[in-house]
């Protein structure tokens, strides 16, 4: 079984309104999932977010996992190498609206702020 990291070292961090909106889209689902994140080649920046709900059976254990009470935040280690420290936000504005990715990692990002560079 994987451990949750502790509230103060977690490595993904979470803004009040994007653990509601992760919650309330998680809740449509009518399952007990966790949310994965990590990065991959692409975009116009040269690496892009991925994000996506899992079944917890398929948390692995070299996985970091975060724990935002109860609710789990999942990231592989080679992904966490580039998104340590993100902080994950939502806004609900019709323009630029949706989760927005705050990466001190990254050293350029593309206008959309769905891909970046290291």
């Amino acid at each position: 079984m994987v451990q949750a990291v502790p509230s103060q070292q977690r490595g993904i961090l979470l803004s009040e309104a994007a653990l509601r909106q992760v919650l309330f889209l998680r809740d449509r689902q009518q399952k007990d999932l966790c949310l994965r994140v990590g990065v991959r080649q692409g975009g116009c920046s040269g690496m892009s977010y991925l994000m996506d709900f899992e079944d917890p059976s398929k948390i692995r254990s070299d996985d970091e996992v975060y724990d935002y009470d109860g609710f789990k935040i999942v990231c592989d280690r080679k992904s966490m190498l580039y998104l340590y420290g993100l902080m994950l936000d939502y806004s609900d504005a019709m323009i630029g609206g949706g989760f927005q990715f705050t990466n001190p990692n990254a050293n350029q990002t593309c206008g959309c702020g769905k891909s970046f560079g290291v």
